[in-house]
């Protein structure tokens, strides 16, 4: 079934040209997605400096993880919500939830308390990220939906350019505090644009929360990130603990799936997965989440503790990866509206993205910025082109009806991605770190740095290692890099993952209207393959 709705049967937004309404809420959009792309990028250098004064080395992940499970948490229940609640009250929400997460965090006394407020600066971005996506798709047409996509992701990269580099300054000269205080401002401009301009036509329908849905899968993956986080370092890979939770979660995700079964509304209706569009393209969207936020959040990591560079540095380092990203998302959304074509400039930019991490996995404690800089300008690439072409792939094969809840299934594969990703190569790391250091350190400084609990400080702090003696500082930066090898590395095979999923992806061409008819869903029939 194919017919395209009428006017009368269902509210339309023009969608050939600009006009005024369409800028109008696109601009709170834009906004919402500048507070969440300060949230990441203002952060991710300063994450060292971080656990230097708070403490947790061996629970690193734990701050950037927290805010991905949060989202996860979210995500697969913010489209149905706004299908009750109307999109417009639930995106303020999500900035509101977004601005008190933000102060908590700045005002953490330590570190736990920290991954506390994290988490909810997480749920609120669980609300902003899918929605902001939906809105799009309910006033903008897939074939000019390119063009909008790829503003969204430029403001992703213009917001990712000044916040490294600013992120790094804040930190060096005033406190890492103020890169959560930050944000309220431009949450508080958010919320006036929305509140005065966003106005989305909604049909309100009545649903049935999936409860047991959400409660199921939230628990399953939280289980299975656990056992990954504290596998190898807090407890054996045998232990009961670990074994335990990859039980329960194993256990969880199969309720999870029973409930979908048999629930009225899923969270994620299981006959999307029929689709093979929406399921290369969720498992692409997976990898491509794994390997991005590992770049982003542990570079700083290895420009800090084996380069040298001062944390404003390692925050200007990240800068080049987003300007490209900028670049070719301005690019390839121009041409995918232009053509409405998508898979070559897909397959292009992840091959692209395979490249920069086979650079990074080459970096040894020799290291220098410019082959950094290279590495993430390739990774940038490949990203921009990536990140939103494949909510729009998953968005032109659905029904109307199915609209928001396939885009929080997009959503939601990224974030359990980044999530899964983080805690996978935070694991890599601090296994990492455990063995290479006594290979470098001699034993009697390596019991008293355990003893001290100084050993974040000199890894992750260069003012720290700048006054260890200099055959301990080279230790340090040499068990490092040894430590970050495998980290990079890895990213590698899920990159070719991504590749292969890419190219299983059936290119149809894209829509011209932004609605379609939703009968699909109410005969129970799958998206479009």
């Amino acid at each position: 079934m194919t017919a395209v709705a009428t006017r009368s049967a269902e509210p339309e937004v023009a969608t050939t040209g600009v006009n005024r309404a369409v800028l109008a809420v696109f601009s709170g959009l834009m906004l919402g997605s500048l507070i969440a792309s300060l949230n990441m990028t203002l952060v991710a250098p300063a994450l060292p400096t971080i656990v230097a004064e708070l403490g947790g080395l061996a629970d690193y992940t734990w701050i950037p993880i927290s805010a991905m499970l949060a989202s996860t948490i979210v995500v697969p229940i913010a489209g149905k919500l706004s299908d009750v609640y109307g999109r417009k009250p639930l995106y303020m929400t999500g900035v509101i939830v977004f601005a008190v997460g933000s102060a908590l965090s700045g005002l953490a006394p330590n570190f736990w308390f920290l991954v506390f407020a994290r988490f909810v600066q997480g749920a609120g971005m669980g609300f902003l990220m899918p929605l902001s996506q939906a809105i799009i798709g309910d006033i903008i047409s897939p074939r000019e939906r390119g063009k909008y996509q790829g503003m969204m992701g430029a403001s992703f990269g213009v917001a990712s350019i000044i916040g490294p580099a600013a992120g790094g300054f804040i930190t060096d000269h005033y406190s890492w505090r103020w890169l959560f205080f930050i944000n309220l401002p431009f949450a508080v401009l958010t919320l006036i644009v929305v509140a005065m301009f966003m106005h989305v036509p909604n049909e309100r329908r009545k649903h049935k929360i999936d409860v047991g849905g959400s409660v199921t899968l939230s628990l399953g993956v939280t289980a299975a990130l656990l056992a990954t986080v504290w596998g190898g370092t807090q407890y054996a890979w045998n232990s009961w603990q670990i074994i335990g939770l990859y039980t329960g979660s194993a256990v969880l995700l199969a309720t999870f799936v029973w409930f979908e079964t048999r629930a009225a509304e899923p969270v994620l209706p299981l006959y999307l997965w029929k689709s093979s569009i929406f399921t290369f393209s969720n498992i692409a969207s997976i990898g491509v989440a794994m390997t991005m936020f590992g770049a982003i959040f542990f570079l700083p990591v290895f420009v800090q503790g084996v380069i040298g560079n001062s944390v404003t540095n390692s925050g200007a380092i990240l800068v080049p990866m987003l300007v490209a990203m900028i670049v070719t998302s301005i690019g390839s959304g121009q041409f995918i509206s232009r053509t409405g074509r998508y898979k070559v400039p897909l397959i292009i930019g992840i091959v692209v993205m395979g490249i920069g991490y086979f650079l990074l996995s080459q970096l040894d404690v020799s290291a220098t910025n410019e082959q950094v800089v290279v590495a993430m300008i390739l990774i940038g690439l490949g990203l921009g082109v990536s990140m939103q072409t494949y909510t729009l792939v998953v968005q032109n094969s659905v029904s109307r009806q199915d609209m928001a809840v396939a885009t929080s299934a997009t959503q939601l594969s990224r974030s359990i991605g980044a999530a899964v990703g983080l805690a996978i190569l935070g694991t890599i790391l601090s296994q990492g770190l455990a063995s290479a250091f006594p290979k470098y350190l001699p034993a009697a400084a390596l019991s008293q740095f355990k003893a001290s609990g100084s050993t974040a400080g000199a890894v992750f702090d260069p003012t720290v290692l700048a006054h260890l003696p200099p055959a301990i500082a080279a230790g340090i930066r040499h068990g490092l890099a040894d430590a970050m090898h495998p980290v990079f590395l890895i990213g590698l095979p899920i990159i070719a993952v991504a590749l292969v999923a890419t190219l299983f992806i059936r290119e149809v061409p894209l829509r011209q209207t932004a609605h379609v008819t939703a009968g699909r869903r109410a005969a129970g029939q799958a998206p479009a393959d």
